[in-house]
C-alpha cells in the first residue's frame, strides 16, 4: 500500500525504466498495457469498517440452483448419460475457457496480441459459449480489476475474503468506486469493434441460442440423449466454467509463491493454471499483463492457452505477439520477487554442482 507518495511509472515500451523502483518501496496496484501509468492505491483506500453488503437475491437464487442442479448432473453423469453427451460437455468447457483467456482476457482486456478476423469470429463464438457477460462488460471489469487491483474500486477485491473474491462479488451490489473508477479506464477500443458491438447488442439471444439451445439440442438429435441428460449436463459445464474462471480471482489471489513481485496479492499457482488452461500463473501475469502467456515460460502442459494462440500465430491469424525479456524478468524478479524463482540458467546459485560437473560444453575454438 502507498503511504502517500506518488507512484513512478516502472513500466516503458522500452523497459529500460524498470530498474526505477527498489525493493524497499511501497508499490502500486498494477497496470493494464505496457505503456500505463500505475495508480497511487492513497486514491482509492479499501473501507476501515466493513461494508454492509446489499444482496442481489435473483443471482443468489441462481447461483444456488445452477449449483444443486450442477450435484444433480455429477448423479446423471455416472448413472444414465451417455459417453458422447459426456465427452461434449467436457469439450464444450474446454472451449468455453479458451474463449475467455484467449479471447476475452488476452486478446481484448490485454491486446498482448492481435487477432485477424476469422479468429476474432472464433473467440467470440466461445466467449459466449461460455457465459460470462459480453466481451465489452469482461474486458471492461478485468481492466478495472488490474488498474485498481484489492481495493474498492476492484470488482472482486481478494482483500474482502476467499468467498467474495470467488462468486460473492456477483452476490452484492458493487462497490460505489468500482462504477467511479470504472469510469476512468478506457474501452473505446473495444466499443469501436464492429464484432463486439454487434455482440454487445444481442448478447441475450446470441448466448442463450450458443450457450444452453445448442448444447441442449445437440445431444438430443444426434445420439437420442434424454432432455433431462442434456440439459443437466451442460448446466454442469456452464458450472465448472465459471468456477475455474472465479479460482483465478480468489484462489490465484491468496495461494502460492512470488517470485516477481512480493508487495502483490496475485501468486502462482499451478492448480489454478492447469484449471484455467494457463491462467493461474497470476503473480507474473499482474506483473507483467501484456504477456501474452500470462507467464514466463509458456510451458504448454500447465498453459494450453498459450499452444492455442501459438497455433494460430503459425497459420498466421494470430501476430504481434507480445513478451518480456529474459533480462527484464531477471532484474524485476530479482528486485521486487521474493527469492522463490527457479534458476536462471547456468551457474545459478540454485544450481547444484553435480548439474554443472554433468553438463556437455561444445566448444568450437
Amino acid at each position: 500500500m502507498l503511504n502517500g507518495k506518488e507512484a513512478p511509472n516502472i513500466h516503458s515500451q522500452n523497459n529500460t525504466c524498470d530498474t526505477t523502483m527498489s525493493p524497499n518501496q511501497i508499490t502500486p496496484t498494477g497496470v493494464l498495457m505496457e505503456t500505463d501509468e500505475e495508480v497511487p492505491v492513497e486514491q482509492i483506500k479499501n473501507d476501515e469498517e466493513p461494508r454492509k453488503y446489499i444482496y442481489v437475491w435473483r443471482n443468489i437464487i441462481l447461483y444456488i440452483y445452477l449449483h444443486i442442479s450442477s450435484l444433480y448432473a455429477l448423479y446423471l453423469l455416472f448413472s444414465s448419460a451417455k459417453l458422447l453427451t459426456v465427452v461434449q460437455a467436457f469439450f464444450l468447457l474446454q472451449i468455453g475457457n479458451l474463449g475467455i483467456t484467449c479471447g476475452a482476457h488476452r486478446l481484448w482486456s490485454h491486446k498482448s496480441y492481435k487477432a485477424k478476423t476469422p479468429l476474432k469470429i472464433i473467440l467470440v463464438f466461445m466467449e459466449t459459449l461460455a457465459f460470462q457477460n459480453s466481451v465489452i462488460e469482461w474486458a471492461r471489469d478485468h481492466r478495472v480489476h488490474h488498474k485498481f487491483s484489492e481495493t474498492n474500486a476492484d470488482p472482486h477485491n481478494a482483500k474482502r475474503g476467499f468467498f467474495f473474491a470467488h462468486v460473492g462479488w456477483l452476490l452484492t451490489r458493487r462497490h460505489p468506486d468500482v462504477k467511479s473508477k470504472g469510469k476512468t479506464v478506457d474501452i473505446s477500443d473495444l466499443t469501436n469493434d464492429p464484432m463486439l458491438r454487434f455482440q454487445h447488442k444481442h448478447y441475450l439471444p446470441l448466448m442463450i441460442f450458443t450457450a444452453f439451445f445448442l448444447p441442449t439440442v445437440i445431444p438430443m438429435y444426434f445420439w437420442g440423449e434424454t432432455f433431462r441428460n442434456s440439459w443437466f449436463l451442460n448446466l454442469l459445464r456452464y458450472c465448472l466454467g465459471l468456477n475455474i474462471t472465479w479460482l483465478v480471482n480468489s484462489a490465484a489471489h491468496m495461494f502460492g509463491g512470488k517470485p516477481y513481485d512480493r508487495f502483490i496479492n496475485p501468486a502462482e499457482n499451478l492448480s489454478v493454471a492447469a484449471l484455467a488452461l494457463g491462467e493461474g500463473w497470476h503473480n507474473y501475469h499482474h506483473t507483467f499483463p501484456w504477456d501474452y502467456k500470462t507467464s514466463e515460460l509458456g510451458k504448454y502442459s500447465s498453459n494450453f492457452s498459450t499452444a492455442f494462440i501459438d497455433f494460430f500465430a503459425r497459420i498466421g491469424w494470430a501476430y504481434d505477439l507480445k513478451a518480456v525479456s529474459k533480462e527484464v524478468i531477471k532484474k524485476r524478479s530479482l528486485r521486487t520477487g521474493d527469492g522463490t524463482h527457479n534458476v536462471w540458467g547456468w551457474k545459478d546459485k540454485d544450481m547444484c554442482e553435480e548439474d554443472i560437473q554433468d553438463a556437455i560444453i561444445s566448444k568450437n575454438e
